[in-house]
């Protein structure tokens, strides 16, 4: 009687609807409709196959992949709370859903295994003794969901701090690199300048988009991941687009408004061909758009090009009437960032000081002098004076 009530329950479900279309879901309604119509065999393979799918997604019981689907799955409930909005009768029905998921959390696995036991042949005891067991707990309730909603937000946005920007879908990065506060050397001012307008972000405060330029090799895009490692910057959000995903921008931006996390969408490497009209598309997301950008929203982007969109002397001597009206559009796009942070190759003395203290990092005790006359040695082989050659610079010294 008590799975026939559990099984009712279940098809109750209503504001976490959702999570009744997961394998894991449906092959619990499955294995309780097989007992319900006494089909032993057809209930031992839809147990089997219900542990295996939990093995499979690195859960160890029905409780733990329930409380990791309430926290990190989007529902209207979830998303509510987020936004800070007030639905009693969704709440009513949150509330008896995360209830009678619990139940099934708690349900135990030999009550299962005699059931299937009252339905098959007695030579298959065996088969039924040696079935696995899970643990058998409910790790949530109402209130504690609630808050962490509050608390965190909702989704995958809850659980990951890292996204990539693909054919209109996020993909999450569950081991971003980014480097620390520590390993980060060299233009302090630059890096500065960031993270401040990041923590405005943060505040929830209107800021800048970033254009961060200069040469290749100067920590650029280092500066941008690094945020992800700041104290006090739990909340950051670093969703990286590539150049050919920038058309689709608008659709991802509108599914961030609102949210409580603070989103930068990163596009490294940035720069356009003279007959890519796909700049037009980002000068409006940037500035000039009939739709206002979320205030949890920035563009960040780097570049080797100080005005993004590649010049040939063909564009000066064309045959357009007004050359200068076209040179001038495609330098605008660069404009369109509020804040424009030059990243240029190091004079020889913070080029040897970063060496200095790179050396000192890695625990590299070599003579003051020999080391700067092999640091000036390598630069010379390797374009410019940048934090990548002085971590390739020391990268060879640990090797030797």
């Amino acid at each position: 009687m008590e799975l026939d009530l559990l099984r009712g329950a279940l098809r109750g479900i209503a504001a976490y609807k959702h999570l009744m279309d997961e394998p894991v879901m449906a092959l619990t309604m499955s294995l309780l409709d097989t007992l319900r119509e006494d089909k032993g065999e057809e209930a031992v393979d839809r147990y089997t196959r219900l542990f295996y799918t939990l093995e499979t997604e690195g859960s160890g019981g029905l409780g733990a992949w329930i409380h990791d689907a309430l926290r990190y799955q989007e529902s209207p409930y979830a998303r509510m709370v987020e936004r800070g909005g007030n639905d009693p009768v969704l709440t009513a029905a949150a509330k008896q859903d995360i209830e009678t998921l619990g139940r099934l959390a708690e349900l135990e696995c030999g009550l299962v295994i005699r059931k299937i036991g009252t339905c098959v042949p007695s030579e298959l005891t065996p088969v039924l003794e040696g079935l696995p067991r899970w643990s058998c707990a409910a790790p949530f309730d109402f209130e504690e969901l609630t808050e962490f909603y509050r608390a965190h937000g909702s989704g995958r946005f809850a659980r990951y701090h890292a996204f990539l920007w693909e054919e209109g879908q996020l993909w999450p990065v569950e081991d971003p690199d980014s480097h620390t506060p520590e390993e980060m050397l060299g233009y302090e001012r630059q890096r500065d300048q960031v993270i401040a307008n990041t923590r405005a972000l943060l505040e929830g405060k209107q800021v800048n988009n970033v254009l961060l330029y200069g040469d290749s090799g100067t920590g650029k895009s280092a500066t941008v991941k690094s945020l992800l490692s700041l104290p006090g910057f739990d909340d950051l959000r670093l969703i990286e687009v590539q150049k050919e995903e920038v058309a689709s921008l608008p659709d991802l931006i509108r599914t961030l408004g609102g949210r409580r996390r603070k989103f930068i969408l990163f596009i490294d490497d940035l720069a356009f061909d003279q007959d890519d009209r796909t700049y037009s598309v980002l000068k409006t997301i940037l500035e000039g758009g009939l739709e206002r950008r979320p205030t949890n929203v920035a563009i960040y982007a780097t570049s080797n090009r100080r005005h993004l969109v590649r010049q040939t002397f063909s564009d000066r001597a064309g045959d357009e009437v007004d050359a200068f009206e076209t040179i001038q559009e495609k330098t605008s796009l660069a404009e369109r960032f509020g804040l424009r942070i030059p990243y240029l190759a190091m004079s020889k003395p913070e080029y040897l000081d970063m060496v200095d203290r790179m050396a000192e990092l890695t625990g590299i005790t070599m003579d003051k002098e020999a080391l700067h006359a092999e640091a000036v040695k390598w630069e010379m082989h390797h374009p410019g004076r940048t934090p990548r050659v002085v971590h390739q610079f020391i990268a060879s010294l640990q090797l030797s």
